[in-house]
């Protein structure tokens, strides 16, 4: 084992012992209860924009998906979660996630590592959406098209929020989405596809809702996340690390063959579930 101590690690200890420094006498320098730095992000989000390791991950995951394209849209009976008989007859369509499946995200991340953002700042990142700069998610952009061009329908079920900005708009997110959808090569993304969190009143971030009306009208055949709620309901709070790898086994078949796992260390609800203290869930030796 190298003795030689990484960047990353010099920095996570240059900031500990800042902290430390810092500290008010009789006051504990982190606190348990206390906001997590945006520094908390550091590796993850770097991770996200200068790894390898997560492009080839990336390209790995849509190649898997588009080379079952085919078999997928030939097999009637093959659908990503239970359909009923009918579901033979209707049109095939892919159900994914926008943001950090299609859309990458990390430089809004980024700006809040460097700018010691505490906690998400809604509307900074309304002025992200807005600005519709977000580049493709490697992979991402080749997948939707190829399924496009085999008559496979997509839709993108995002928890990206409706929010009016002034009074002619009740949701001008949806249109700033489907702008950056198409400025990324996603040409034929159209409002009939991009369906918004709180669009209709029954969407909620719980998107079992959209699914079931997506199952509707289409055999749906495959979904692309980077969250386990894009996949199943019921797990983004109110339970366990455990109960929910319990369910990661459970559904173990469908996972690289209808059900697609993007990575994304940056946020999600791996995160949100974890009650105070995290250091809690952390196992050494």
């Amino acid at each position: 084992m190298s003795s030689v101590v990484k960047p990353a690690t010099a920095l996570a200890v240059l900031l500990v012992l800042t902290a430390c420094q810092t500290a008010a006498p009789g006051v504990t320098a982190v606190a348990d209860t206390a906001p997590t730095s945006s520094h908390a992000n550091l590796n993850s989000v770097l991770w996200y924009q200068t790894s390898a390791e997560f492009r080839a991950n990336s390209i790995q995951t849509y190649n898997q998906a588009r080379a079952l394209l085919t078999a997928a849209k030939a097999d009637r009976s093959w659908t990503a979660w239970p359909q009923n008989d009918a579901a033979a007859q209707l049109p095939p369509a892919i159900i994914v996630d926008i943001d950090e499946t299609i859309l990458d995200n990390s430089p809004s991340a980024a700006r809040d590592v460097l700018n010691n953002q505490q906690g998400f700042d809604e509307q900074q990142w309304d002025n992200w959406v807005a600005a519709a700069k977000a580049q493709a998610v490697p992979g991402a952009v080749a997948f939707v098209n190829a399924a496009e061009a085999m008559g496979i329908k997509v839709l993108y079920i995002s928890n990206r929020a409706c929010k009016a900005r002034d009074k002619n708009s009740s949701c001008p997110q949806k249109a700033d989405t489907i702008r950056n959808l198409r400025a990324v090569g996603i040409h034929k993304a159209d409002e009939t596809q991009v369906w918004i969190k709180g669009e209709q009143p029954d969407w909620s971030s719980e998107k079992q809702s959209r699914r079931e009306l997506a199952m509707q009208q289409y055999r749906v055949i495959m979904s692309v996340g980077d969250d386990f709620g894009d996949f199943l309901p019921n797990v983004k709070k109110d339970i366990t690390p455990a109960q929910r790898a319990a369910l990661v086994d459970q559904h173990q078949t469908l996972w690289g063959t209808k059900w697609f796992m993007l990575p994304n260390p940056t946020y999600g609800s791996w995160e949100t579930i974890l009650a105070a203290p995290k250091q809690q869930y952390l196992q050494g030796f």
